[in-house]
């Protein structure tokens, strides 16, 4: 468990802190599922307000919350500043697998990073992180998820968004908060024996299969891990159509899982260019950049790693990046279009499809469902509504690519989603759209339905996105 990484009162790993007290907290979210599947499913509504909105602790676990401390890369700055500034680590359990599960908060209070803010969330910042983090899993991304959202009652005031605005607590589980910029602190600070003890914590409870590597090894074997874990992740970004928006090195986890969701968005179209964070100027974290910025990321990691293990094995493993990238593009593309590999030139098919998608302007997520298992969906396709561009000769050798692919797990077209002329998607139109009812009228249907219209998708792609091994 964290809690035992600390010398002497948390140092130089965390600070324990307390949660803010709140006016109220009205109920607005709860991820019943994957609250049956860590066994606290059986929690009344009162139970689950005192845990995940006045954070009394749970039985047998962190008896205080963990501020964890870290620094990091913002926009490639380097900010020595920064830490869990409005959330910490609430607790943490063991899936079925025996897996280790955080669960960390947004939105909680002040700590020592807060700085100048508040500590808070604004209950549209929760709304959206819902939604983003439904959206991804259903769409076959290694995503934190979204596991309580809580509304507590302050007037907050923000520069970018009408104020005052309503306040809300999160909750989010994940599989681990370990950041790439705790390691950066920890370099800055010199202070090497941590660094290895936080390798040797990571590889206990997310790599046990390097126990048996040796010291320095165990290092650069660990790197080549989370190298590996950060390529898969950028890839399953692309394949769902998705900008994260703000790719610093604190908002990047050792375990490759996507998590922290500010200005997200989905892309309309395959544009490169697309970015989610209107302060982007120069489209840094852009949709075709999120590769790059996260082997830039893994390069800051490395050096920090590289006070306790020699560069070459290090620069060895970070150069795995690239062909890790291959590979987890055509997996990540292959299983969004519901067809098998076939070991040819499969990230040559990805990139001949993402140039198609790019110079035709097809609509993203339209193009997947009307493809999901090729030729069995070729009818569905041929009356979509992007059915002119598959008519199109230019599309003809991707047509042919598609029907010749054998369909992997067919019999889920039989699901009423299939029978849709459009998939559920989540445009920015559509997120404002949801909140708007929200702010004026307490009105919560839309939310609710675009949720019951996420699960349907969920269940007919049928994609596993809580693994990470």
């Amino acid at each position: 468990m964290f809690d035992r990484l600390g010398r002497e009162n948390g140092a130089p790993f965390y600070d324990a802190v307390e949660a803010a007290d709140f006016p109220s907290c009205t109920l607005r979210y709860r991820n019943q599922r994957w609250a049956e599947k860590i066994g606290l499913g059986g929690l009344s509504e009162e139970q689950w307000i005192a845990h995940f909105g006045r954070f009394e602790p749970l039985p047998d676990n962190l008896k205080a919350p963990l501020a964890i401390r870290y620094h990091g890369h913002q926009f490639r700055t380097y900010n020595p500043d920064i830490g869990d500034g409005r959330g910490f680590l609430f607790a943490q359990l063991r899936d079925g697998e025996g897996r280790l599960l955080d669960l960390g908060t947004k939105g909680s209070g002040k700590t020592p990073y807060s700085r100048f803010g508040d500590g808070r969330l604004t209950l549209k910042g929760g709304v959206r992180e819902v939604l983003a983090t439904e959206m991804l899993e259903a769409l076959g991304v290694y995503t934190s998820k979204t596991f309580s959202l809580i509304e507590t009652g302050e007037d907050l005031y923000r520069e970018d968004e009408p104020s005052p605005a309503r306040s809300a607590v999160m909750v989010r589980l994940s599989h681990s908060h370990v950041r790439f910029g705790a390691f950066q602190r920890l370099a800055y600070e010199k202070e090497d024996e941590a660094i290895a003890d936080l390798v040797d914590y990571c590889v206990a409870q997310f790599y046990p299969h390097l126990l048996h590597e040796m010291n320095e090894e165990r290092v650069a074997a660990f790197f080549e891990g989370v190298v590996q874990r950060t390529a898969r992740l950028c890839a399953q970004w692309m394949a769902a159509g998705f900008v994260h928006g703000v790719l610093n090195t604190d908002n990047m986890n050792v375990t490759g899982e996507s998590f922290d969701y500010g200005p997200w968005r989905f892309a309309p179209v395959a544009d490169p260019s697309f970015t989610a964070a209107y302060f982007d100027q120069t489209g840094l974290y852009a949709f075709g950049r999120q590769a790059e910025a996260g082997a830039w990321n893994l390069a800051q990691l490395g050096g920090a790693l590289s006070r306790i293990a020699p560069s070459d094995p290090l620069n060895k493993a970070l150069q795995s990046f690239a062909p890790a990238y291959e590979e987890a593009m055509a997996d990540a593309f292959f299983r969004r279009l519901g067809v098998e590999h076939t070991g040819e030139n499969d990230f040559g098919f990805v990139a001949d499809f993402l140039k198609w998608m790019t110079e035709t302007g097809a609509p993203y997520e339209q193009v997947f469902f009307d493809w999901f298992c090729g030729a069995p969906s070729e009818p569905r396709a041929d009356k979509s509504p992007a059915a002119e561009l598959y008519a199109q000769e230019k599309f003809k050798p991707l047509r042919e690519a598609l029907t010749a692919f054998t369909p992997e797990r067919p019999e889920r077209l039989k699901h009423d989603y299939f029978t849709r002329a459009r998939p559920a998607t989540m445009l920015i139109d559509e997120v404002e759209a949801i909140w708007v009812p929200i702010a004026d009228d307490d009105d919560w249907s839309r939310f609710d339905a675009k949720l019951k219209e996420i699960s349907q998708m969920r269940e007919a792609y049928g994609f596993e996105a809580s693994r990470y091994a």
